[in-house]
């Protein structure tokens, strides 16, 4: 059974805010979408018209948490876990306030849905009726949680902002155009063969001594923005998105990389240990994790145990490969490619095993006797 206190708050959330819009006013929909901010910690919901089934709501709160609404990746039954991905990044965000607009509209089961996630995330929640008294729906759904009504303005606009209302100074944008790529030395080995194995029996491995392998080099401030703010609008999947973030410090392939459960991201130590008991690098180590890629790593980590508990992987897994260079692309890093006349594909297709035929083709013209012979 999935831990469900990944996300559980240390305090008991807040009481649920209900607005009652009894002429539905415009006021209160243009006051509520303009508070919608989220890097000021504020989401406003406008669920689309039309459907009224729970994956769709989760998908809007994807779409208003600025991710892509879909989920890329396998998951059991074909069933996308969007729930848990919202429930994770607001979780790792510092996203505090949820406003849903047009709540009149829920379902007992949508309801229950929003119900779950503030009791799972302790996010300030306020649903926005735009009749003048509670569905029966809505009624049905919040009996189990405590929550006020108001009618006033002043007051609902209060919920939709919090204290203070004034508009903190906005974080910089990342410069550059979002089209150019960035090359990432450190993604070179991202698709090695190298074959580590988790450890069977929970470890705790020593900090990384880099002994067989240079570290990658650190991102400056200004592309670790870049990265950051890229991986964040390619994908939904707070695995794939980590996974990609814990290449670039860790210059794992993605079969150590898949070495990783929840229990080894250590939030406070802001490490990451990765496995390999075989050593076919560095053995089992604890990397440092930079504070840019914090939050991907929180957020994967809530999800993998919503969704599969404590022993299935913390980030992507061998067979998700082809997702992972997906999103790599899509957010426009890659590691550097061959010259024109090297290359093995087209112009324009990023080549991920560059690196690993080098090696490859140097090891084949290396004398018999200089050979080691295999570790397997």
């Amino acid at each position: 059974m999935p831990d469900h206190h990944a996300a559980m708050p240390l305090a008991a959330p807040p009481p649920v805010t209900v607005v009652i819009d009894r002429d539905d006013d415009a006021i209160h929909t243009h006051i509520a979408l303009a508070a919608h901010h989220p890097p000021s910690g504020r989401i406003t919901l406008h669920p689309g018209p039309g459907t009224t089934s729970e994956t769709g709501l989760a998908h809007d709160l994807l779409a208003a948490l600025e991710k892509p609404p879909l989920l890329s990746g396998r998951f059991p039954g074909g069933r996308q876990p969007a729930w848990e991905a919202a429930t994770a990044w607001i979780t790792a965000l510092p996203v505090t306030r949820l406003t849903v607009l047009r709540a009149h509209r829920l379902t007992a089961r949508r309801a229950m849905r929003l119900l779950q996630l503030h009791a799972l995330t302790g996010i300030h929640l306020t649903l926005v009726c735009h009749r003048p008294h509670l569905p029966a729906a809505l009624h049905q759904a919040l009996r189990t949680a405590g929550y006020s009504l108001t009618a006033d303005f002043d007051a609902a606009r209060h919920h939709y902002y919090g204290t203070p209302i004034t508009e903190p100074p906005s974080a910089e944008e990342p410069t550059g155009p979002t089209s150019r790529w960035l090359t990432l030395p450190a993604l070179d080995r991202l698709v090695s063969y190298d074959s580590p194995r988790p450890c069977v029996v929970p470890c705790t491995p020593p900090p990384i001594t880099w002994r067989h392998r240079p570290p990658p080099a650190p991102l400056s401030p200004c592309t670790a923005q870049r990265v950051a703010h890229r991986l964040h609008a390619a994908t939904a999947h707070p695995r794939l998105a980590a996974a990609v973030a814990a290449a670039l410090f860790t210059g794992a392939s993605l079969q150590q990389l898949a070495t990783a459960r929840p229990r080894d991201y250590d939030d406070a130590a802001a490490t990451l240990a990765l496995h390999d008991r075989a050593r076919y690098t560095d053995g089992c180590a604890a990397y440092p994790v930079p504070s840019w890629a914090s939050v991907f790593l929180r957020a994967a980590a809530c999800f993998s145990r919503l969704v599969s508990g404590e022993d299935q992987e913390l980030l992507a897994a061998p067979g998700d490969r082809p997702h992972l260079l997906r999103v790599a692309e899509t957010a426009r890093l890659r590691p550097p490619q061959p010259p024109a006349a090297r290359r093995k594909g087209p112009a324009g297709r990023v080549e991920w095993e560059w690196r690993e035929r080098q090696e490859a083709e140097r090891y084949e013209a290396m004398p018999a006797s200089r050979v080691r012979p295999s570790r397997r």
